[in-house]
């Protein structure tokens, strides 16, 4: 004879001590993931910043004006952008972003979760950094308008002038604030990597031979460069002075750095040349410039990549030097220059106006 409970149905099993301390230690463990995840990490993220067509206008003051703007010379219609590109930073010491947004940075290709110190280097204040930026950006202005018209032909002159001598260096007692330094070793310099070029190539054996203007009156002086941090160095701060033969106003706000100044220097000469360069193409680009027409590296050229992919450019104009950190990470349907000069920089945009065969061009793609 079977015997049956009132109930069949077979009975839970009562949960034991282990099992018990087993659940407990994984919700502990998740409180405390969930915990950490949103801790300050010692991160900051960048991503890509807005984009500026430097033929087009911009906010400036609260009113909308053109980014270039040439007011006592004949300027020609434009079409098509020349894009400046730049980079947004999310958090700042003190204010970091928690280590789950730092992960999602990680996963996302279009941002990068870099070192906090690496942006907001130790000692230095937001006011002090804000400034350096700022002042980095007029800089770069100048250098852009004379770069420009330096290609366009124009002669005008381009300073060397020194800013600072730094103690215990061989210029201390021979060179002065002020002076302009005209001449290494009898050949003209122009733009401070020209005279940094001119001190290289001299070396720290020998005394390098400088013309100078001090005060209006011309010297010859001699220096013998010195290595610092592996570079050979004269020990003084320089600037460019320009005294420009027209009037370029260019007009951004609340962006700062060097690193416009190629794309501000290519829409000067489109404004300033008859046809439009771009053959109405939206063409991006990024990189520093001097008054020679050379293009510098700059910071955060990944983001600046997606921030062209979400601008529509197809075309992307990239300092050759930073090619090394472009190749893997270009954007589907961007063709990617390496650019070392203005005058190479303006071929290819012209070339891509007119419809014609770029495969000529170097490629950080194919680098």
């Amino acid at each position: 004879m079977a015997l049956f409970d009132d109930d069949p149905s077979p009975r839970p099993r009562a949960r034991s001590r282990r099992e018990r301390i087993g659940g407990i230690a994984i919700i502990v463990a998740v409180l405390i993931g969930v915990l950490f995840a949103l801790l300050p990490s010692p991160y900051v993220i960048e991503q890509p910043g807005p984009v500026y067509d430097t033929l087009g206008t911009a906010d400036h003051d609260g009113d909308d004006v053109p980014l270039i703007e040439i007011p006592d010379e004949e300027t020609f219609p434009t079409d098509g952008e020349l894009n400046l590109l730049t980079v947004t930073v999310l958090g700042r010491p003190g204010q970091t972003p928690n280590w789950l947004e730092v992960l999602g940075a990680w996963f996302d290709r279009t941002r990068s979760a870099v070192p906090v110190e690496a942006i907001f280097p130790p000692g230095v204040t937001d006011e002090d950094r804000d400034a350096q930026n700022e002042a980095a950006m007029v800089d770069s202005q100048q250098d852009a308008i004379a770069a420009a018209l330096v290609e366009l032909g124009y002669d005008f002159p381009r300073d060397v002038t020194v800013a600072g001598i730094v103690e215990d260096s061989p210029a201390v007692g021979v060179l002065e604030e002020g002076d302009v330094i005209a001449e290494v070793n009898g050949e003209p310099v122009n733009s401070i990597d020209e005279l940094r070029g001119a001190v290289r190539d001299n070396g720290a054996e020998a005394p390098a031979e400088l013309s100078i203007v001090r005060d209006g009156a011309p010297l010859t002086v001699q220096v013998t460069p010195v290595e610092r941090n592996g570079s050979v160095v004269l020990g003084v701060g320089v600037r460019m002075a320009y005294e420009f033969p027209i009037d370029v106003e260019l007009q951004l706000d609340n962006v700062g750095g060097p690193s416009a100044g190629m794309m501000f220097a290519l829409g000067i000469i489109d404004k300033l040349t008859p046809g439009g360069m771009t053959g109405g193409e939206i063409i991006a680009g990024t990189g520093t410039i001097d008054s020679a027409g050379e293009v510098g590296a700059i910071g955060g050229i990944r983001q600046k990549l997606w921030g062209a992919e979400g601008a529509g450019a197809d075309w992307f104009l990239a300092p050759a030097s930073n090619c090394d950190e472009v190749v893997g990470h270009v954007p589907d349907g961007i063709r990617v220059f390496a650019v070392e000069t203005l005058d190479q920089a303006r071929s290819i945009v012209e070339t891509i106006g007119e419809g014609g065969d770029t495969s000529g061009f170097a490629s950080c793609e194919a680098s």
